[in-house]
Protein backbone atom coordinates (compact mmCIF):
# COMPACT_ATOMS: atom_id res chain seq x y z
CA UNK A 1 0.00 0.00 0.00
CA UNK A 2 1.21 3.50 -0.79
CA UNK A 3 1.18 6.22 1.79
CA UNK A 4 -2.05 8.19 1.61
CA UNK A 5 -1.50 11.86 1.00
CA UNK A 6 -3.05 14.82 -0.72
CA UNK A 7 -1.11 15.99 -3.77
CA UNK A 8 -0.85 19.39 -2.10
CA UNK A 9 -0.08 18.17 1.41
CA UNK A 10 3.57 19.17 1.26
CA UNK A 11 4.26 18.42 4.91
CA UNK A 12 3.45 14.74 4.35
CA UNK A 13 5.20 14.59 0.99
CA UNK A 14 8.38 16.12 2.37
CA UNK A 15 8.37 13.87 5.44
CA UNK A 16 8.16 10.79 3.20
CA UNK A 17 10.97 12.11 1.03
CA UNK A 18 13.07 12.75 4.13
CA UNK A 19 12.72 9.13 5.19
CA UNK A 20 13.92 8.01 1.76
CA UNK A 21 16.82 10.48 1.79
CA UNK A 22 18.02 9.21 5.16
CA UNK A 23 18.88 5.89 3.51
CA UNK A 24 20.53 7.45 0.44
CA UNK A 25 24.00 8.88 -0.02
CA UNK A 26 24.35 12.57 0.74
CA UNK A 27 25.09 14.64 -2.41
CA UNK A 28 28.63 15.98 -2.59
CA UNK A 29 27.63 19.63 -2.42
CA UNK A 30 25.53 19.00 0.70
CA UNK A 31 28.53 17.28 2.28
CA UNK A 32 30.61 20.42 1.88
CA UNK A 33 27.75 22.58 3.15
CA UNK A 34 27.39 20.37 6.22
CA UNK A 35 31.09 20.88 6.93
CA UNK A 36 30.37 24.60 7.33
CA UNK A 37 32.38 25.40 4.24
CA UNK A 38 32.61 29.00 3.09
CA UNK A 39 30.21 30.32 0.43
CA UNK A 40 33.15 30.37 -1.99
CA UNK A 41 33.88 26.71 -1.35
CA UNK A 42 30.22 25.77 -1.77
CA UNK A 43 30.07 27.69 -5.05
CA UNK A 44 33.22 26.06 -6.40
CA UNK A 45 32.22 22.57 -5.26
CA UNK A 46 28.90 23.04 -7.06
CA UNK A 47 30.68 24.01 -10.26
CA UNK A 48 32.99 21.00 -10.03
CA UNK A 49 30.00 18.71 -9.42
CA UNK A 50 28.39 19.47 -12.78
CA UNK A 51 28.48 16.38 -15.04
CA UNK A 52 30.59 14.64 -12.40
CA UNK A 53 29.87 11.74 -10.05
CA UNK A 54 29.76 12.59 -6.35
CA UNK A 55 32.85 10.56 -5.30
CA UNK A 56 34.93 12.30 -7.97
CA UNK A 57 33.53 15.69 -6.97
CA UNK A 58 34.46 15.15 -3.34
CA UNK A 59 38.01 14.03 -4.08
CA UNK A 60 38.61 16.75 -6.68
CA UNK A 61 37.23 19.51 -4.50
CA UNK A 62 39.18 18.41 -1.44
CA UNK A 63 42.43 18.36 -3.43
CA UNK A 64 41.77 21.88 -4.69
CA UNK A 65 40.83 23.32 -1.30
CA UNK A 66 43.86 21.79 0.39
CA UNK A 67 46.00 24.08 -1.76
CA UNK A 68 43.59 26.94 -2.51
CA UNK A 69 40.61 27.39 -0.19
CA UNK A 70 39.81 31.02 -1.12
CA UNK A 71 39.80 33.38 -4.13
CA UNK A 72 43.22 34.88 -3.40
CA UNK A 73 44.97 31.52 -3.24
CA UNK A 74 43.19 30.42 -6.42
CA UNK A 75 44.67 33.41 -8.26
CA UNK A 76 48.15 32.41 -7.17
CA UNK A 77 47.82 29.19 -9.20
CA UNK A 78 47.87 28.83 -12.96
CA UNK A 79 44.93 27.31 -14.77
CA UNK A 80 46.77 24.08 -15.59
CA UNK A 81 47.49 23.44 -11.92
CA UNK A 82 43.83 23.97 -11.03
CA UNK A 83 42.86 21.59 -13.84
CA UNK A 84 45.25 18.92 -12.58
CA UNK A 85 43.86 19.20 -9.06
CA UNK A 86 40.22 18.78 -10.08
CA UNK A 87 40.87 16.06 -12.69
CA UNK A 88 39.00 13.76 -13.52
CA UNK A 89 35.95 15.96 -12.97
CA UNK A 90 33.93 16.38 -16.14
CA UNK A 91 35.12 19.25 -18.37
CA UNK A 92 37.90 19.88 -15.86
CA UNK A 93 39.88 22.21 -18.14
CA UNK A 94 36.91 24.51 -18.76
CA UNK A 95 35.98 24.41 -15.08
CA UNK A 96 39.54 25.35 -14.13
CA UNK A 97 39.32 28.42 -16.37
CA UNK A 98 35.96 29.36 -14.90
CA UNK A 99 37.16 28.90 -11.32
CA UNK A 100 40.10 31.24 -11.84
CA UNK A 101 37.93 33.83 -13.59
CA UNK A 102 35.37 33.65 -10.78
CA UNK A 103 38.08 34.24 -8.19
CA UNK A 104 39.25 37.31 -10.10
CA UNK A 105 35.74 38.71 -10.45
CA UNK A 106 34.94 38.17 -6.77
CA UNK A 107 38.09 40.00 -5.71
CA UNK A 108 37.67 42.81 -8.24
CA UNK A 109 33.95 43.42 -7.85
CA UNK A 110 32.74 41.85 -4.59
CA UNK A 111 35.60 42.23 -2.09
CA UNK A 112 36.30 38.53 -2.44
CA UNK A 113 32.82 37.53 -1.30
CA UNK A 114 30.22 35.41 -3.08
CA UNK A 115 27.19 37.58 -3.99
CA UNK A 116 23.95 37.07 -2.11
CA UNK A 117 21.70 37.59 -5.13
CA UNK A 118 21.05 35.52 -8.21
CA UNK A 119 21.64 38.38 -10.65
CA UNK A 120 25.29 38.78 -9.68
CA UNK A 121 25.83 35.03 -9.48
CA UNK A 122 24.50 34.41 -12.98
CA UNK A 123 27.13 36.66 -14.57
CA UNK A 124 29.93 34.50 -13.17
CA UNK A 125 31.40 32.15 -15.80
CA UNK A 126 30.00 28.64 -15.65
CA UNK A 127 27.21 29.59 -13.24
CA UNK A 128 23.63 28.86 -14.29
CA UNK A 129 20.39 29.00 -12.33
CA UNK A 130 20.95 25.55 -10.82
CA UNK A 131 24.36 26.48 -9.41
CA UNK A 132 23.24 29.95 -8.35
CA UNK A 133 20.17 28.74 -6.47
CA UNK A 134 22.07 25.93 -4.77
CA UNK A 135 24.76 28.38 -3.67
CA UNK A 136 22.23 30.86 -2.27
CA UNK A 137 20.40 28.18 -0.34
CA UNK A 138 23.34 26.24 1.06
CA UNK A 139 25.63 29.22 1.64
CA UNK A 140 23.27 31.84 2.98
CA UNK A 141 20.01 30.07 3.76
CA UNK A 142 18.25 32.23 1.19
CA UNK A 143 15.16 30.42 -0.11
CA UNK A 144 16.03 29.31 -3.64
CA UNK A 145 14.86 26.26 -5.56
CA UNK A 146 17.63 24.38 -7.35
CA UNK A 147 16.29 22.38 -10.30
CA UNK A 148 18.48 19.62 -11.71
CA UNK A 149 17.40 16.67 -13.86
CA UNK A 150 15.71 14.91 -10.93
CA UNK A 151 13.86 18.01 -9.74
CA UNK A 152 12.71 18.62 -13.31
CA UNK A 153 11.68 15.04 -14.05
CA UNK A 154 9.90 14.02 -10.86
CA UNK A 155 7.39 16.90 -10.47
CA UNK A 156 6.44 16.43 -14.13
CA UNK A 157 6.12 12.65 -13.69
CA UNK A 158 4.03 13.16 -10.55
CA UNK A 159 1.80 15.69 -12.29
CA UNK A 160 2.70 18.56 -9.94
CA UNK A 161 3.85 20.69 -12.87
CA UNK A 162 3.71 20.45 -16.65
CA UNK A 163 6.88 21.97 -18.06
CA UNK A 164 9.46 21.32 -20.76
CA UNK A 165 12.66 22.78 -19.29
CA UNK A 166 14.33 22.93 -15.84
CA UNK A 167 14.00 26.72 -15.80
CA UNK A 168 10.25 26.55 -16.44
CA UNK A 169 9.99 23.84 -13.79
CA UNK A 170 11.65 26.17 -11.28
CA UNK A 171 9.20 28.98 -11.98
CA UNK A 172 6.18 26.62 -11.86
CA UNK A 173 7.33 24.67 -8.80
CA UNK A 174 7.93 27.73 -6.61
CA UNK A 175 4.29 28.68 -7.12
CA UNK A 176 3.03 25.51 -5.42
CA UNK A 177 5.84 24.46 -3.07
CA UNK A 178 5.96 26.31 0.28
CA UNK A 179 9.06 28.50 0.52
CA UNK A 180 10.20 26.68 3.66
CA UNK A 181 11.01 23.64 1.49
CA UNK A 182 12.73 25.36 -1.44
CA UNK A 183 16.27 24.75 -0.19
CA UNK A 184 15.69 21.20 1.02
CA UNK A 185 13.69 19.85 -1.89
CA UNK A 186 16.68 19.46 -4.20
CA UNK A 187 18.52 17.01 -1.96
CA UNK A 188 15.28 15.15 -1.21
CA UNK A 189 14.26 14.70 -4.84
CA UNK A 190 17.79 13.80 -5.89
CA UNK A 191 17.77 10.97 -3.33
CA UNK A 192 14.29 9.89 -4.45
CA UNK A 193 15.30 10.09 -8.11
CA UNK A 194 18.47 8.06 -7.63
CA UNK A 195 16.90 5.28 -5.58
CA UNK A 196 13.25 4.91 -6.57
CA UNK A 197 11.97 7.37 -9.19
CA UNK A 198 14.84 6.70 -11.58
CA UNK A 199 14.94 8.17 -15.09
CA UNK A 200 14.52 4.76 -16.79
CA UNK A 201 12.34 1.97 -15.45
CA UNK A 202 11.50 3.55 -12.06
CA UNK A 203 10.78 1.29 -9.10
CA UNK A 204 7.09 2.09 -8.97
CA UNK A 205 6.31 -1.08 -7.00
CA UNK A 206 8.43 0.29 -4.12
CA UNK A 207 7.25 3.88 -4.35
CA UNK A 208 5.33 5.25 -1.35
CA UNK A 209 3.40 7.53 -3.74
CA UNK A 210 2.38 4.79 -6.18
CA UNK A 211 -1.35 4.94 -5.41
CA UNK A 212 -1.59 8.58 -6.46
CA UNK A 213 1.19 9.06 -9.01
CA UNK A 214 -0.08 9.33 -12.62
CA UNK A 215 3.34 8.12 -13.88
CA UNK A 216 3.37 10.64 -16.69
CA UNK A 217 5.85 9.64 -19.36
CA UNK A 218 6.65 6.28 -17.77
CA UNK A 219 6.63 3.48 -20.36
CA UNK A 220 8.28 0.81 -18.26
CA UNK A 221 8.58 0.37 -14.50
CA UNK A 222 9.63 -2.19 -11.95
Amino acid sequence: MGIEYSSLDWDKIVNVLRMIAEKAETPSVSIFANRKSTPFQILISTIISLRTRDPVTIESTERLFQKAPDPMSILQMDTNEIAQLIYPAGFYRRKAQNIKQIAQILLDQHEGLVPRNIEDLLVLPGVGRKTANLTLGLSYGIPALCVDTHVHRIPNRMGWVKTKTPEKTEFAFVKILPKEYWIEINELLVAFGQTICTPVSPKCSECPFKEDCPRIGVDKSR
